[in-house]
């Protein structure tokens, strides 16, 4: 009589044993799903911060923010879509929100500096640089430093930052035509030229540094065309750029023949040549 009971409660406690696996199973099941969904946000979020065109990256994390204002990853996300999407004034709102939370790190108050610059608000960009601590020592922070530092003409200042940031990264050619423009603008053209050169020889197709060199040689009546990396249409708009400079500088002679060079030059019709050529001949 005993054996029935006993099969009895065998089953039972099979039964109940199999509910227990069926529940952990589901459970195992939907923290794997939703470590996967957690998985493919991140990979997404990256996505969206860099391969994927700023402008979808915007609408996508608009929706999120949406979504979920809390989070501060999407509104960062925002934030730094706005400024790849080259709208530095509309990720302000943004990046101070991030800034102002729990959440936020050096390098979020690094960005939205960065941000504030882009959008022309330089003494707002000095306020948060200063409330960085100065342990953070990166070449974005030095080199915002040494922008803000610029346009303060602070030049000690503004040499010593441009000098730690070409130091902290190994692509230094936008800072060092910076530092270059920096110079040019106070007159200091030797100076200048050599650091557009720099900036070259790091960047061979940053055409803004050899247009800066073209504008330093000229400052100081040096009409040679550097030599440098520079295609066809390149030069014709050096030349157009040195032609204009020596006029400036009160050697119409030579600016003359630069324009006709540089027209010479140019693989197709050189529009805004032709129309300096023609005012300096006195032509219509």
């Amino acid at each position: 009589m005993r054996h029935p009971i006993f099969l009895t409660l065998c089953l039972s406690s099979a039964i109940a044993l199999a509910a227990c696996e069926d529940s952990s199973n589901s459970a195992d099941v939907k923290r794997a799903i939703k470590d996967i969904n957690v998985i493919d946000e991140s990979n997404l979020n990256d996505i969206m911060l860099t391969v994927a065109d700023p402008n979808e990256g915007v609408l996508y994390y608009k929706k999120a923010v949406l979504s979920d204002p809390s989070r501060m990853d999407f509104h960062r996300g925002l934030a730094v879509s706005l400024v790849r999407a080259k709208k530095p004034d509309e990720s302000l709102s943004s990046w101070k929100t991030v800034v102002a939370s729990s959440e936020g790190t050096s390098t979020d108050q690094v960005d939205y500096a960065d941000a504030l610059i882009r959008s022309n608000k330089w003494d707002e960009a000095e306020v948060v640089l200063d409330q960085v601590s100065p342990t953070v020592e990166t070449f974005k922070r030095y080199r915002l430093e040494a922008m803000v530092a610029d346009s303060n003409k602070e030049w000690t200042k503004a040499d010593s930052y441009y000098e730690t940031a070409v130091g902290l990264t190994t692509t230094p050619a936008n800072v060092l035509n910076n530092w270059g423009y920096s110079m040019l603008t106070r007159g200091n053209y030797a100076r200048a030229e050599k650091l557009f050169g720099e900036s070259i020889s790091y960047d061979t197709k940053l055409f803004t540094a050899k247009n800066n060199l073209v504008l330093a040689r000229g400052a100081q009546r040096n009409y040679e065309m550097p030599i440098v990396p520079m295609t066809q249409e390149e030069r014709a708009l050096l030349l157009h750029t040195m032609a204009l400079t020596a006029v400036k500088q009160g050697d119409a002679a030579t600016g003359k023949g630069l324009l006709k060079e540089s027209i010479d030059t140019h693989p197709q019709h050189f529009e805004a040549a032709v129309r300096s050529l023609t005012a300096l001949e006195g032509g219509a």
